[in-house]
């Protein structure tokens, strides 16, 4: 009895488990037809979507160039106030399908035409996505290529033999990308993007699942387990040569395990669907300088603000020498400060009203802020003139300091507010202004937000201390 091949049969165009196949399968060929339809289909989807909830949201016309645009930081002035909090965690998680669907896609397509399955990457390379997806739709299929996309062990260039060894080289390469990386986007053009810490981790988690994967397939999950393990190890690797500090690191882990898994699905798609050449791993590799040269020539830093409240059983005239200077805070720090960062420890100023200089000693050295606002006892507000490093990285060795403290975490200015409210009580508001010039800034003002509340939470805690004792009579 001879067997039929599924895919082989005709199938119907909104049948959705052809759909479903089709879009998030590692095998379903990919003709012109279907390429385009389902590409340029689902684009026009996800921009009127978003346009339209990005016009609800912030009364902003989102541009259809910011949208074709894969870099993170250009999309970066949409998310910001009057935006809500969720919008850029939502347009997050709303295209990692459309995301998966764009890559796996084009590889399968490159495959249908003939052409290396790794071409199918460029799709996250700025303006030339555009120009892929065009010339992928417009190649013919390759009638050697049509039908089932299978591994053939018997083709290709066997990279290794055995399973452990395989693991192994595939991690070393991981590992080889990762150092190479850091050392082109921090120690040689001074960014710390997208490039670094999504696209990086994908492709470590790619390369290291293909070369797992060949010559024989050896399953998802085992793929998925030697990316994490190539994350984890490059990132003691990194420690063990003083590139980073285990804070940090251990910030960046989640967002790269998360970019691993997707890397290590394309990785085992592309070792499935066509076997290929060492040589040809030197694809995804270079579109890592391509994204980070991109990326830095776009700077747009948005400016974020963090506000925390308190209420305070005195009246604004007792609250208001507690705010412009303050004595030594004595209660323990937090458990995340005393591991390095940094926080507030007494506030001094140098004069009396607009043009006095307020110093706010941290753990890490001095804030120099001059005074642009003096309502006394309502509003103070400053400038930030110069900040110490946000942190003591922890480290085996004495001092490891990595270049994203100086600099990137940028506080521009700071506000308190007092509100007077009913039986002689004293409302307190602390307020930040700051930027972040490291990204995805959706990911790491999340962490950035919380310190700052809890910076303030410990000042402002101090005051309401300091303000109600001295209102006690005597």
């Amino acid at each position: 009895m001879n067997s039929v091949n599924p895919t082989s049969l005709p199938q119907r165009p909104f049948d959705p488990s052809y759909l479903f196949r089709l879009w998030f399968g590692l095998r379903q060929p990919v003709n012109q037809t279907t390429y385009a339809a389902s590409g340029f289909g689902l684009m026009a989807l996800k921009y009127t979507v978003e346009a339209v909830i990005v016009f609800m949201t912030t009364f902003k016309s989102y541009l259809p160039w910011d949208f074709i645009n894969p870099l993170i930081s250009v999309r970066q002035k949409y998310f910001t106030p009057p935006a809500p909090e969720w919008l850029a965690w939502a347009f997050i998680l709303w295209s990692l399908p459309f995301l998966w669907i764009a890559v796996s896609m084009s590889v399968r397509r490159a495959v249908d035409a003939g052409k290396n399955a790794w071409l199918g990457l460029w799709v996250f390379v700025p303006i030339i996505n555009l120009c892929m997806m065009i010339y992928l739709s417009l190649l013919p299929t390759d009638k050697r290529h049509s039908g089932t996309l299978a591994q053939d062990p018997t083709l290709g260039e066997p990279l290794i033999e055995h399973r452990l060894s395989s693991a192994l080289l595939g991690i070393a390469a991981s590992a080889t990308i990762c150092i190479t990386m850091v050392s082109l986007c921090v120690y040689l053009i001074q960014d710390y993007g997208a490039a670094l810490f999504m696209g990086t981790p994908i492709v470590m988690g790619a390369t290291s699942a293909y070369i797992y994967n060949r010559p024989y397939s050896r399953g998802v999950l085992s793929s998925i387990m030697v990316a994490e393990l190539s994350i984890f190890l490059s990132g003691l690797i990194l420690l063990l040569f003083a590139f980073e500090g285990i804070i940090c690191l251990a910030m960046l882990l989640p967002i790269a395990g998360a970019m691993a898994i997707l890397g290590a699905l394309i990785g085992v798609m592309i070792a499935s669907v066509q076997p290929q050449r060492s040589i040809t791993l030197l694809i995804p590799m270079s579109l890592l300088p391509i994204i980070a040269g991109a990326e830095h020539a776009v700077r747009d830093l948005p400016e974020y603000e963090v506000l925390t409240t308190i209420e305070i059983d005195a009246p604004p005239e007792r609250v208001w020498p507690n705010v412009v200077g303050f004595s030594e805070l004595t209660d323990p720090p937090n458990w995340y400060f005393q591991i390095g960062i940094a926080y507030p420890k007494r506030a001094t100023i140098v004069g009396s009203g607009v043009g006095a200089v307020r110093h706010c000693e941290f753990s890490t050295g001095a804030f120099v802020e001059p005074i642009t606002a003096w309502e006394q006892p309502t509003r103070l507000a400053f400038d930030v003139q110069s900040q110490p490093p946000p942190m003591h990285e922890l480290s085996p060795y004495r001092h490891v300091h990595p270049p994203h403290l100086d600099g990137y975490l940028r506080c521009k200015r700071g506000e308190f507010r007092l509100i007077p409210l009913e039986n002689g009580r004293t409302r307190l508001e602390g307020r930040t202004w700051y930027q972040y010039d490291i990204f995805p800034q959706s990911y790491w003002t999340l962490w950035t937000d919380r310190l700052i509340h809890s910076i303030h939470q410990r000042v402002l805690s101090h005051i309401k201390q300091l303000s109600e004792s001295s209102s006690r009579p005597l």
